[in-house]
């Protein structure tokens, strides 16, 4: 610092109070402008280590679901291409919390344990291996036999008759990896809750038997409350479902009302804190506490604007007060793609750079916003995307593994 700029010391001392606080004062002037020169003279790196380092969540719908029970452990031992890919885009994007869906489940977790160490844990097409210390699994209501006809054919049995539909026990489930502890012991699971228990449903009326009605459980997949602890003490709660596609049924709509009260099952629990109805599979009622941290995230099956959900219930989810929506990833493959595939998407009214899932352009629904990470207002971000280059960009190609695309969040 220039002598210009150092404090000046009185010549004079007439009295003994009054040059005392001056000096005091100059003083104190001095060092906050020492204060703001070193601030202002910092590089953002030197900011960046003084502030709380973000943790970055994401969300992969990585269609790594197969018709076969064994199949994708076969698979994944005798090396897969498509779990290649899906690691490759892991390792760009590399999020401390990774939310993966349609991978299927086992009681043992050996799919997923060989996707850890074969696949994320080794570099995939030019990539940086990723580990993931800590992981948990969800049991699933998919192709689970319920022993009624559900979709209505007049016959029981098969994957449409199931508490989800799969061809087997497991089908379509979704894992949690993180770098940071999972909270096992604390873990909240709603598979079995009952879709009548619900004030209000949409059940389709007249439409199952009564008997059937009454079984019916309201999570296709399911919905849980998974606390993972961060390195700051600190507790997230990763609220994750896979409602089911508001497609594929008749005239009564089964399959969007479903959907629709997946999604409208989040907004109760963010809100109905002591609703006595919101039981878990442990027998515990209430949904989240107000004041927990939480991000809720999953292939939501619902665009806010477009394609053929009933009643749009992500809006809902989406205006939540306890949920901060401000931020939409986005991704500059989105825009191209709506631009080169045509078809619905011209019709859209979602801007096509918040796109995450890449359906049938004609027979289907065209692209749309299914898969969210809804970050709740005690967080802030900073930073986010969709994983989803341009077609002339790098990794391109990587992205043809799914019709979904990876969705991220930067949260502080």
């Amino acid at each position: 610092m220039p002598d210009s700029a150092r404090p000046r010391h009185a010549t004079r001392r007439p009295s003994l109070a009054l040059p005392s606080l001056l000096t005091v004062a100059l003083l104190a002037i001095a060092l906050l402008a020492i204060a703001l020169l070193a601030g202002a003279c910092r590089t953002p790196r030197e900011h960046a280590a003084f502030a709380a380092p973000a943790i970055r969540v994401a969300t992969f719908n990585a269609s790594l679901s197969r018709d076969g029970a064994t199949q994708l452990v076969n698979e994944l031992a005798a090396g897969s291409a498509h779990a290649s890919a899906v690691a490759a885009i892991v390792q760009r994007v590399r999020p401390d919390i990774l939310v993966l869906q349609e991978f299927d489940f086992d009681p043992a977790d050996v799919a997923l344990d060989l996707f850890r160490s074969r696949y994320l844990a080794k570099p995939q097409h030019g990539g940086t291996p990723i580990e993931y210390p800590h992981r948990w699994s969800a049991p699933t209501n998919t192709g689970e036999s319920s022993d009624f006809d559900l979709d209505g054919d007049g016959r029981r049995g098969g994957p449409g008759d199931a508490f989800g539909f799969g061809h087997h026990p497991g089908q379509y489930g979704f894992a949690i990896l993180s770098r940071h502890p999972i909270e096992t012991a604390s873990i909240r699971s709603f598979r079995h809750l009952p879709w009548s228990a619900m004030p209000g449903h949409a059940i389709p009326p007249d439409f199952f038997s009564t008997e059937a009605q009454a079984a019916l459980r309201l999570s296709s997949k399911n919905h849980v409350d998974v606390p993972v602890h961060l390195p700051d003490g600190r507790t997230l709660h990763l609220l994750v479902s896979h409602p089911t596609p508001p497609v594929f049924d008749g005239d009564e709509d089964r399959n969007g009302r479903r959907n629709h009260d997946e999604l409208r099952f989040w907004s109760e629990f963010l809100t109905a804190t002591d609703a006595p109805w919101l039981v878990d599979d442990a027998g515990v009622a209430g949904g989240l506490p107000p004041g927990a941290m939480f991000v809720l995230c999953g292939d939501l099956n619902c665009d806010p604007n477009d394609g053929d959900s009933f009643g749009s219930p992500v809006r809902a989810l989406l205006a939540h007060p306890r949920i901060d929506a401000s931020f939409i990833p986005r991704s500059v493959g989105g825009i191209e793609a709506a631009r080169i595939d045509g078809g619905k998407n011209a019709l859209h009214l979602s801007s096509p750079d918040a796109d995450t899932a890449d359906f049938d352009d004609t027979k289907g629904p065209g692209n749309l916003r299914s898969d969210y990470v809804l970050p709740g207002r005690t967080l802030r971000t900073v930073d986010g995307g969709v994983f989803w280059p341009a077609p002339d960009q790098p990794d391109a190609e990587l992205v043809r593994v799914s019709d979904h695309r990876l969705v991220w969040l930067d949260l502080r």
